[in-house]
């Protein structure tokens, strides 16, 4: 094992607002975030050689196909079906005549980064056709723009594929309906797009739920008297778009096109999502949007989305190099797979949903793969739930990043949800306090599978599914998630909105439920530590969980708590027992649980003590029982949601962190040309795990906060250079470099 070098930083806060630009060193981070744009210079096969294109809320997977034309899926992150799926809105398809894409011409496809923009290059130099894409980062817009230096016919096309009512029978295209459950010889049924007539240079369409299987789902759960006053989420959801061009005139309620051939044409694709009532409520609400952003000059428009994305480029950056050939060529792989994640994080982290870990918005149908062929591109792996275990780990590599705004959808996602826990708690447990389902419903509910439709006599919340019966753990990470962001951001204003209020009912529940032992100690049974041990006594996850968040609780400034407050989680953390202990090959080892059983899955419950729950690493007491429980882990692969290399970071193994984060750059999806295209390991493919697990490990290499300090370097390999900007607590930015194993780092 090869430990990183350790400095410690403890340095006043400067308020980030009032930084000032160097315009030669944020020209030079552009320079080199640009270094890493994707090109490809032929055209794909299919959807599974797409680019994806996003604003954080509107996506576009982007391809081209060899004597073809020009696709495009279009997406949104709050699309959601009557029957809770995450869909597309539709599939583009964009034909030029003649054709520019025709084999043996010059091709040349590429996302230039720095820009949020793909820029595609066809057809011989006399003849040569631009277009460029883009999603607008200020705006619910997305363009497409075709520049010829010879006039074409360009012909823009719908081809939608819910255009009728349709009954899910293939037991493999169920799995994307994951959660749902065919009840009483009822078929799962996904309903048809609704198309408008073509009007004017327009053509529109749209999803609207007029059924919604909300109110089952609740009235199974045994929350019907919560949902009597409450609104349907899904109900009267309509998502849909509108495509325009000046240019261009209608040839049906699917197809516009020109009447002749032409120099170019803006094609502009605006997306809508609302609950309205009625159809005519949603379209006048996208008119008056699209004449919202009609009234601002393209060129406005154009320039401003390209700050939005240099802006975020010079924020924060990461960039690792060697002058060995060799590791020079792994350290590009690194920082690729960095970038390129953190794009993704970006195309979709700020819409009305958080992330979805299992292909976010990115997915593509499955006509050409090896596995689950033949499925359109609203298919997934898991469906629509959101599963705290994923669904956290894009958002932890946001915050040393910088990328606060992102982590919004996921706190807000939350606490709408908070009430309803609330209301759960109460009935199913008669105490007060709100846990939160392992795997949820964006509303808050369990899935209908993993409640179980069969109640055979099972008492209200108990889950037929015991993977995540006694799971919980993930309400006391997002409160450490929060609390973190609090010590980064300093908001008064979201310690008071969000913080305390969702904070003190996951607390409150941990110092119900549980009966406390002859010497006053919480004995968390029946428990279970994680998905692994379905049977457990004080799961370490848990119990290191519930002491370092109340601790942190306790220390928390510029936020006032009641005594009464305060003297509960005194109590509370007086009454958490020990870390359970155990013996491997001699060496003493942090334990899954005080006693454990019904083993099932792959995780390593002992290393939660490590991350995300810090009770041991770098700078901390007993860090040689960490490093011990990681050198005798049992679970060692390192896909998907796996993050041995964030444990490995914070232990300050070097050697171990930068192998792992190494791997995890290296395996991207063998299927997908798109090189930060991972999975789809044990979810689906793009898998948003695999990539932000990675990104996390690298940030805690470089620094790693607790509190009021700061620690550069403390798990960075010496043979590796680099440098970095990245964000930490006390509104502070660390800068640093390590060059031939010298390491320099200021704080501002």
């Amino acid at each position: 094992m090869k430990t990183g070098a350790v400095r410690f930083i403890l340095i006043l806060s400067f308020a980030i607002g009032g930084l000032t630009a160097v315009s030669a060193q944020e020209n030079d981070i552009l320079t080199k975030t640009a270094a890493y744009n994707v090109i490809w210079d032929t055209p794909s096969v299919n959807s599974l050689g797409s680019m994806p294109l996003g604003n954080g809320d509107i996506g576009m997977n982007v391809w081209v196909e060899g004597n073809g034309d020009l696709y495009l899926y279009l997406s949104k992150t709050d699309a959601w079906s009557e029957n809770g799926q995450l869909l597309k809105l539709g599939k583009i398809r964009i034909n030029l005549e003649p054709n520019p894409f025709l084999s043996g011409k010059a091709f040349r496809q590429e996302l230039k980064l720095t820009d949020g923009e793909i820029v595609i290059h066809a057809g011989k130099a006399s003849e040569e056709v631009v277009i460029t894409l883009r999603a607008d980062a200020n705006h619910p817009v997305a363009e497409i723009q075709v520049a010829a230096k010879k006039p074409v016919r360009v012909k823009v096309e719908l081809q939608p594929w819910r255009t009728a009512r349709r009954a899910m029978t293939n037991k493999n295209e169920l799995v994307s309906a994951y959660g749902i459950e065919e009840t009483d010889g009822n078929p799962i049924i996904q309903e048809p797009d609704h198309f408008l007539p073509a009007a004017g240079n327009r053509i529109t369409w749209y999803h609207r739920n007029d059924r919604s299987v909300w109110t089952a789902n609740m009235k199974l759960q045994a929350l019907d008297e919560f949902a009597d006053h409450s609104n349907d989420p899904l109900f009267y959801r309509t998502f849909g778009a509108c495509i325009e061009s000046k240019e261009l005139k209608p040839e049906s309620d699917l197809v516009l096109s020109s009447q002749a051939k032409i120099s170019g044409c803006l094609i502009s694709v605006y997306p809508l999502t609302s609950t309205a009532i009625t159809e005519s409520i949603w379209t006048n609400q996208l008119n008056y949007g699209i004449e919202k952003i009609k009234a601002i000059p393209v060129e406005t428009r154009i320039n401003a989305h390209r700050t939005w994305w240099a802006d975020f480029w010079k924020r924060s950056y990461i960039f690792v190099s060697s002058a060995d050939q060799k590791a020079g060529e792994s350290t590009a792989t690194i920082t690729r797979g960095y970038i390129l994640q953190r794009y993704l994080n970006a195309c979709s982290g700020r819409g009305g949903s958080p992330i979805k870990f299992n292909g976010s918005i990115f997915t593509v149908d499955t006509y050409a793969r090896k596995e689950y062929k033949g499925f359109d591109a609203d298919f997934r792996l898991w469906g629509g739930p959101f599963w705290f275990q994923n669904t956290r780990l894009p958002y932890w590599s946001m915050l040393e990043a910088g990328d606060f705004e992102m982590m919004k959808p996921l706190f807000e996602m939350y606490l709408k949800a908070l009430p309803l826990r609330q209301f759960a708690t109460k009935k199913y447990y008669r105490h007060t306090g709100a846990f939160f389902p392992e795997t949820m419903n964006f509303w808050g509910t369990w899935t209908n599978a993993n409640y179980g439709s069969k109640r055979n006599g099972m008492p209200d919340g108990l889950t037929e599914n015991t993977y995540i019966r006694y799971y919980w753990t993930g309400g006391l990470e997002l409160s450490q998630m929060m609390l973190d962001y609090y010590d980064f951001k300093q908001s008064k204003t979201f310690a008071k909105d969000t913080l305390l209020p969702f904070v003190t009912e996951i607390l409150e529940f941990f110092d119900k439920h549980w009966m406390r032992d002859i010497e006053g100690k919480i004995l968390f049974t029946p428990g279970q530590a994680l998905e692994t041990f379905q049977t457990a006594v004080n799961p370490t996850p848990d119990v290191a969980g519930l002491r370092f968040l109340t601790a942190k609780m306790l220390e928390l400034k510029g936020v006032e708590i009641s005594p009464d407050r305060r003297k509960q989680w005194e109590n509370l953390l007086t009454s958490v027992p020990d870390i359970p202990l155990r013996t491997i090959n001699g060496e003493k080892v942090i334990a899954p649980a005080a006693l454990s059983a019904q083993e099932a899955n792959i995780e390593n419950p002992g290393l939660y003590a490590v991350f995300p729950f810090r009770l041991y690493g770098v700078g901390k007491p007993d860090i040689d029982l960490g490093i011990s429980t990681f050198v005798n882990r049992k679970n060692r692969s390192n896909i998907g949601w796996q993050h041995s290399s964030i444990q490995a970071a914070m232990l300050g193994l070097a050697g171990e962190a930068s192998s792992l984060v190494l791997d995890k750059f290296s395996n991207s999806d063998k299927e997908c040309r798109f090189p930060a295209f991972w999975g789809p390991n044990y979810d689906w493919s793009p898998d948003q795990d695999h990539g932000t697990v990675a990104m996390t490990a690298l940030q805690r290499m470089l620094l790693q906060y607790e509190g009021d300090k700061m620690i550069t370097f403390p798990a960075w390999p010496e043979e590796w250079n680099v440098e970095f900007r990245l964000f930490g607590t006390g509104n502070r930015i660390v800068e640093g470099s390590s060059k031939n194993g010298k390491r320099v780092s200021k704080t501002i």
